[in-house]
């Protein structure tokens, strides 16, 4: 398994706030600020993004469990980061402090958890849902 994964290894993605991913855009609101499963979606891009190239070939990480609080509203035309930390590994399981700022200020912060998986063998498990379906 992935030997140079490590507690403290750090992340980050950045994205700018557009009509695109705005709350109003995702239907998760009914405002045109940075809408919260936007920056769910670039916390985790940031905790794959420092774990992901790690990785044995054929391994992929996948989002497991999210707990965060979305602490201020972001206009759109404003950059926003997230960044993430490694802090648990526990076999497969991967535990990342995560938060995300604008320009201004910290607007998102929490844990996200990500489960270490053979892509392969994830993929054809997922496959197999539209075989049962049919």
């Amino acid at each position: 398994m992935a030997g140079e994964l490590k507690i403290g290894l750090r992340g980050e993605a950045s994205t700018r706030v557009t009509e695109d991913n705005t709350a109003l855009a995702y239907g998760s609101g009914g405002a045109r600020v940075f809408a919260t499963p936007a920056m769910i979606g670039l916390m985790e891009k940031a905790a794959l993004s420092s774990v992901d190239p790690l990785l044995e070939p054929g391994q992929v990480t996948v989002g497991i469990r999210v707990d965060v609080e979305h602490l201020a509203a972001t206009p759109v035309g404003m950059e926003v980061v997230a960044t993430s930390e490694l802090v648990e590994i526990d076999g497969r399981r991967l535990v990342f402090k995560v938060e995300a700022r604008d320009e201004h200020e910290l607007i998102g912060r929490g844990t996200h958890e990500r489960f270490i998986v053979d892509g392969e063998r994830f993929l054809s498990r997922a496959a197999a849902k539209l075989k049962s379906t049919s």
